[in-house]
């Protein structure tokens, strides 16, 4: 095996089993040893006129991002099938809803960039890993964006078809999955590369906070509360 191969083995078929065994298990221990760190740490009582555009913006561009990569990669191509949508139909939508989810978290993280660099009371109180991910985020999603024109090229959407067996031999532990982006294009490489090392940094950074947002759900299905007064029952 020469370093080519060498490498897209490693970084396509061993990496991401070590960014997702530290992004559970590492999420797992800071969850027990660190609860008062389990936060996002907003700025907002600092200064809040542009950050709730800036919040919204970001918020809903990498939730409608997230769904789509989650869906559009974990669904099985029998499934879509099944449901009408060809491989070039599902292609185009990827490519139009990624486009606009996309630029709208691409101006969100500028505005929150801009925010924290131009205020120096917001950047006296955070830290250096907070402008860590807001620029590997800003990277990742500009990454996206710049395979579009690249999927463009590929209409028949074979190529977005790599990357779901990718996806799926990974999750589902089943090997050959580094062999089947061998040759896809080094934009997309570096944007898979980024993402996994997203889920890497994971637990070390403020993005903890997102498992309470999926954990508040939760609260749709919990029993209800029994309240009794002090006496008890009577």
């Amino acid at each position: 095996m020469d370093l080519k191969s060498y490498l897209n083995q490693f970084l396509f078929g061993y990496y991401p089993y070590v960014c997702l065994a530290v992004f559970f298990v590492g999420s797992l221990i800071r969850f027990d040893r660190e609860q008062y760190t389990w936060k996002s740490d907003s700025s907002q009582f600092l200064r809040h006129g542009q950050l709730r555009w800036a919040s919204n913006l970001f918020h809903i561009g990498v939730l409608g991002i997230f769904g789509g990569h989650l869906t559009g990669f974990l669904t099985p191509v029998a499934v879509w099938h099944a449901l009408g949508v060809s491989l070039p139909e599902k292609q185009m939508t990827a490519m139009v809803a990624g486009g606009i989810f996309g630029t709208m978290c691409v101006i969100g993280l500028a505005m929150l960039l801009t925010r924290r660099l131009s205020d120096a009371r917001i950047r006296a109180s955070g830290r250096p890993m907070d402008l860590f991910v807001l620029f590997l985020l800003l990277a990742q999603v500009v990454l996206g964006l710049a395979g579009i024109p690249i999927s463009a090229q590929h209409p028949d959407g074979l190529e977005m078809l790599k990357f779901m067996q990718w996806t799926q031999r990974i999750w589902t532990f089943r090997g050959g999955a580094a062999e089947l982006v061998a040759d896809v294009s080094i934009v997309f490489k570096l944007h898979m590369v980024l993402g996994l090392t997203i889920f890497l940094v994971f637990p070390f950074t403020r993005l903890v906070h997102i498992w309470s947002g999926f954990a508040s759900v939760l609260y749709l299905i919990r029993p209800y509360q029994l309240m009794r007064s002090r006496g008890g029952s009577r």
